[in-house]
């Protein structure tokens, strides 16, 4: 029932809100670095952090490896919590240049998908999400991302526990929606995980919920 009705969200939520083409960056570097920005506050501050790279000119691995972390926490202020981001942010950049060549290629492809999450996760301040985040944006594996939109959602509907933690979460949603493939499964669970962040923001927030105008109305238990 769940595998159905996860479908069918899918379906409701595309004819709302249209194909998102997420995930918002023009490298899979800036992916990485928006994916670890973003951790703690909302996407427009990200951006505002993201144009400031761009104006300095050092949104790359090895520029970035060279500035200063107190003129990368400057640089990166709009997304809150700067210093202990341009902490995070040297770490990753550390595996990148010191490890990797300064490839990120190297970072992201080698391996499968299990291999490159364990490294990732290795990483001080790339936590599940993050990493999972990284993976399906900035590459090519297939690792659904779940976030605290997915669970307040899915909660709501019945589909999962409150308390259900992120692998379980994670193996429901990757075991319901593994129908297509190639690019196209790749293109399903990044575009399912955009859906669900517009839900989040727009109709299933954490205080008055507007359940009467969400697309997953008709989902609801009891209705």
């Amino acid at each position: 029932m769940k595998t159905k009705e996860l479908r069918k969200a899918y379906d409701l939520m595309r004819r709302r809100f249209g194909h998102q083409g997420w995930w918002p960056g023009e490298t899979p570097f800036e992916v990485c670095v928006g994916a670890m920005l973003t951790q703690n506050t909302a996407w427009t501050n990200v951006e505002k952090a993201i144009v400031n790279l761009k104006r300095a000119r050092v949104l790359a691995p090895r520029k970035m490896y060279a500035l200063p972390e107190a003129e990368l926490a400057e640089l990166i202020r709009p997304a809150g919590y700067f210093n202990v981001k341009a902490r995070r942010l040297r770490s990753f950049l550390k595996v990148i240049v010191e490890e990797c060549g300064g490839s990120l290629g190297r970072l992201m492809e080698e391996g499968e998908t299990a291999l490159v999450r364990e490294r990732l996760l290795g990483i001080n301040g790339i936590g599940p999400e993050t990493a999972d985040s990284m993976l399906l944006y900035a590459s090519k594996h297939h690792s659904f991302v779940i976030d605290a939109y997915t669970k307040r959602i899915f909660s709501r509907h019945g589909w999962c526990g409150e308390e259900v933690d992120y692998h379980a979460l994670q193996e429901l949603c990757a075991g319901a929606l593994s129908q297509k493939r190639g690019d196209a499964q790749l293109d399903y669970w990044r575009d399912y995980h955009a859906q669900l962040v517009m839900v989040g923001k727009d109709h299933c927030r954490p205080r008055n919920p507007r359940c009467e105008t969400c697309p997953l109305r008709p989902l609801l238990p009891g209705d």
